[in-house]
C-alpha cells in the first residue's frame, strides 16, 4: 500500500442476487467509496436499501458482481479464497450489533481469539496485547470472567477490544450500539472514536442513530442502493 492509497477504494461496485435466473435481482447500482486513514465514516439509510450488503462486500464476505475493491491498495475481485480470508483476518476488524463472543471462554481469550486464529499457537505476546486491550475498554477486573458473566454494555466493550486485536487499519461496525442502553451506547462509541483515533483506523459505522452520526467525521446514506453523500 502506497502512502496515498486509500484504505478502502470502491469503484462502480455492483452486487445482484440469483445472477442468471429470472429472479435476478441487482441490490447495489455503481457504488463509488473511499475511506481515508483514520476517516471515521457513518452509514445510514432504511432498512433494506443495500448496507448490509454494502459492508459484507467491503468487509470481504461475499464478492461484488461487477467493480473494482481495493484494500490497502491490493484489488480484492482478483483474490482467491484463501488470499481473501488472510486479507480479511489481518486487516479487517468486525464489531456487529450483537458481541458474538463465545460463552465458553473468558474475556480475555475471547480477545486473544483473533491472534490465536492467525498464528495458529497461542504465546505470551497474545496474551500481553489482549489484557492490555482489555485494560484500555476499562475491564480490568474482569478480564478472567466467562463472556456469559458480563453485562451486555461489557460483553460489547470486549467485542471492540477483539476486533483491535490484531491492529486492522480497516473497522466495520453494524450497529454496534444498538443493543445497548443510551450510557452503555455512548461509551461504546466513545471507545471506538478513541481508538481509530490512536491508531488511524478506518470506519464505516452502520448506524440508524443521528446523533451518533453527527459525531462522526462524515455521513453517507445508502438508498434503494444507491450512494448518497
Amino acid at each position: 500500500m502506497a502512502e496515498q492509497d486509500p484504505v478502502v477504494a470502491l469503484t462502480g461496485i455492483r452486487k445482484s442476487f440469483n445472477v442468471g435466473t429470472p429472479v435476478e435481482t441487482e441490490v447495489l447500482h455503481g457504488i463509488d467509496l473511499q475511506l481515508q486513514a483514520g476517516e471515521f465514516v457513518a452509514v445510514m439509510g432504511p432498512s433494506g436499501s443495500g448496507k448490509s450488503t454494502l459492508l459484507n462486500i467491503v468487509g470481504l464476505l461475499d464478492r461484488p458482481t461487477q467493480g473494482s475493491l481495493r484494500i490497502l491498495g491490493q484489488e480484492a475481485t482478483r483474490l482467491d479464497d484463501a488470499a481473501l480470508t488472510r486479507l480479511r483476518g489481518r486487516s479487517i476488524g468486525f464489531v456487529f450489533q450483537y458481541h458474538h463472543l463465545l460463552g465458553a471462554f473468558t474475556a480475555l481469550e475471547n480477545v486473544m481469539m483473533p491472534m490465536l486464529g492467525d498464528a495458529g499457537f497461542p504465546s505470551a505476546a497474545m496474551r500481553e496485547r489482549a489484557e492490555a486491550l482489555i485494560d484500555a475498554v476499562g475491564l480490568t477486573e474482569r478480564k478472567n470472567n466467562l463472556a456469559t458473566a458480563l453485562s451486555g454494555g461489557q460483553q460489547q466493550r470486549v467485542a471492540v477490544a477483539r476486533a483491535l486485536a490484531m491492529n486492522p487499519p480497516l473497522l466495520l461496525a453494524d450497529e454496534p450500539t444498538g443493543n445497548l442502553d443510551t450510557q452503555s451506547a455512548d461509551a461504546v462509541f466513545a471507545l471506538l472514536r478513541r481508538f481509530t483515533r490512536e491508531h488511524r483506523t478506518a470506519v464505516l459505522f452502520v448506524t440508524h442513530n443521528p446523533e451518533l452520526a453527527a459525531r462522526c467525521d462524515r455521513t453517507v446514506r445508502v438508498v434503494d442502493g444507491r450512494l448518497q453523500a
